[in-house]
């Protein structure tokens, strides 16, 4: 099920589009392109527009250019996308903390600075999520589930 606050609309309508291309029932998949769509409350009329006409060529070229960037996303999508970086950052910064409090040995230390450079990003956001903030550059993709802030 569709949960707007951790998941981007456009991976639902990709996979609407993907049930359709392979024969799925097409009133049911539209349905849930509508469900999921309402549940967004975003107020795109392209996109509103496609669905109720149950229109795929007009759904995927939409898709298509949010891919290419050519369009801005949905208003949700990048309300999404920027609660995950917040997170991301959030616990980023809590890991090198973490790090540099035990990295020096005693208290009476002056401690050393963290070389953590990308952590595994919060388990709360699905992975279509951090795909798409490295395929937009804002986060590296580091692999085996890693992630870094790209240099500044």
């Amino acid at each position: 099920m569709f949960d707007p606050q951790m998941e981007l609309l456009s991976t639902q309508l990709e996979q609407v589009v993907q049930n359709l291309k392979s024969g799925a029932d097409d009133q049911s998949a539209w349905a849930l392109a509508l469900r999921c769509y309402k549940a967004a409350k975003d107020e795109d009329e392209d996109l509103e527009l496609a669905i109720e006409l149950q229109d795929l060529e007009s759904l995927q070229e939409i898709l298509d250019a949010w891919l290419s960037g050519s369009r801005l996303r949905t208003v949700h999508d990048r309300d999404v996308l920027k609660r995950a970086m917040k997170a991301y950052r959030k616990s980023l910064k809590v890991t090198r903390l973490d790090a540099e409090s035990s990295i020096g040995g005693g208290p009476m230390s002056s401690g050393q600075n963290s070389t953590i450079s990308g952590i595994r990003p919060p388990e709360r956001y699905p992975p279509a999520i951090w795909a798409e903030l490295a395929r937009q550059g804002r986060l590296i993709d580091a692999g085996h589930g890693l992630f870094e802030l790209p240099p500044e």
